[in-house]
């Protein structure tokens, strides 16, 4: 995601064990001095870069508001509809407030501290310093992104941070109360997201600084999100009827104009995640597309094979997961690395949402582990074996690439795990089981859909 615009990287950070062990050694490669945020001039500033990622940022934010929403919604039940989408929004609006007063600090500054490999500082708590100071003919960039207001560059990861929290919703719809998903959300989005955002993105942040490629979220996005999408489905437990009655989806045809939502944001996800409006941009973007075609063939394949139909629920899942794998690969790899990575994707992701989903008996309601972990793993190993060094001007380990996935899961599969139990001791997590038998629609928000 953070090449410069030539892109040539400045340094080669080591790769596998190695860099590992070297972060710890007195001044190691990892103990390097960074460039922090700061004020340039504004005639510095490059005008088709910020008007790409400005366009990028509200693709990405379509991706949730209404994208994500629609997706999920069309899924679940009639009577919990409003609820599903009720919580896109409302997450939408929590991370928002909070990015801009802690979290984006956190994750996207140095970090002058002993801990500075970690977690950022709180320099930009607030957005302070990112204001436009036309009188003095100067404006506030990032050490990432320097031919870019600041200000643009936080909105553009503000957007994925929405949408990582937002992906959670599909494990836990239909039985989490409303008020406890936004402090489980907020919390989440301070202690989980913001750190490993940090370690991956920031280019002091220790996996950054140990090679781990991750071009526009495979890890910090999909594997973070699927980890924490199991672990609360297996905190809340399964739904009131799960594997004895039909749960039938409300409405396809939404979650189909949510998948090419999806698809179409995702071209900001990722082509945007260059930072430039230049060649490396416009490749991301052709990679997304092919990634996301051949998921879906793949998918419908594995299900034609398997149950000796295609579906369309299956369609768009088969999309999804083409796009979640070729994230993390989009900035280094080829066309045919691409249709390779969505092939794979597609079937990998039909036994995560079959075969995985019934050996690991959670109630992961939308299966997204089964997508986004799924994906997420598959993407981040296989941008490790085929990043091309002619593309992005570095190579790919797969030790490497294992090394970050199984971190970031981990961490995610801990921590998620304790903020559940911090909200469990502000708030009851789940609804009665006469709210969750009337619907969540009309026990929670006294709304129901008309007709």
């Amino acid at each position: 995601m953070h090449q410069k615009r030539d892109n040539t990287p400045s340094r080669i950070a080591p790769t596998g064990l190695a860099a590992l062990l070297s972060l710890a050694a007195p001044g190691s490669a990892g103990a390097t001095a960074l460039t922090a945020p700061g004020l340039v001039d504004a005639s510095t500033i490059n005008s088709a870069d910020t008007a790409w990622l400005m366009v990028s940022t509200a693709l990405v934010l379509l991706m949730s508001l209404p994208g994500i929403a629609l997706f999920y919604g069309g899924m679940v039940r009639r009577f919990n509809v409003i609820n599903t989408m009720a919580s896109v929004v409302g997450i939408a609006a929590v991370v928002s407030v909070l990015w801009f007063g802690l979290a984006y600090s956190l994750a996207f500054t140095p970090g002058t501290h002993a801990l500075g490999a970690w977690i950022g500082g709180l320099e930009r708590a607030g957005f302070a310093g990112l204001d436009y100071l036309g009188s003095s003919g100067q404006v506030a960039v990032s050490h990432i992104a320097p031919l870019i207001p600041e200000s643009v560059f936080a909105m553009f990861q503000l957007t994925f941070a929405i949408i990582t929290c937002a992906l959670v919703v599909g494990a836990l719809v239909e039985r989490m109360r409303f008020g406890a998903l936004l402090v489980f959300a907020s919390l989440w989005l301070l202690l989980v997201y913001a750190p490993i955002a940090h370690w991956v993105w920031e280019p002091g942040g220790w996996l950054a600084q140990l090679g781990v490629l991750d071009f526009a979220g495979g890890s910090v996005v999909h594997i973070n999100a699927g980890a924490a999408a199991l672990v609360c489905a297996y905190a809340l437990g399964p739904r009131e009827g799960y594997g004895r009655e039909p749960f039938m989806p409300f409405n396809l045809g939404l979650t189909m104009a949510g998948t090419g939502l999806l698809w179409v944001g995702w071209f900001g996800f990722n082509a945007g995640s260059a930072l430039a409006a230049d060649g490396r941009a416009g490749l991301a973007l052709a990679v997304t597309h092919l990634a996301a075609a051949a998921g879906a063939l793949s998918w419908m394949a594995a299900e034609w094979i398997s149950r000796r139909r295609a579906s369309l629920l299956g369609l768009c899942s088969g999309v999804v997961a083409g796009l979640v794998a070729i994230t993390p690969a989009a900035g280094f790899v080829s066309l045919r690395s691409a249709l390779l990575i969505g092939l794979v994707a597609g079937a990998a992701c039909y036994w995560g949402a079959t075969a995985l989903k019934r050996r690991l008996g959670a109630d992961d309601s939308l299966d997204v582990f089964g997508v986004h972990g799924v994906g997420g793993v598959v993407g981040a190993l296989m941008t490790g074996w085929l990043a091309d060094p002619l593309i992005s001007g570095v190579s790919g380990s797969v030790l490497t690439q294992a090394i970050g996935c199984l971190v970031v899961l981990a961490y995610s599969l801990v921590m998620t795990a304790v903020v559940l139990w911090i909200t469990s001791r502000l708030t009851r997590l789940r609804v009665r089981v006469s709210e969750e038998r009337t619907g969540l629609d009309l026990a929670l928000h006294n709304e129901q859909l008309s007709g």
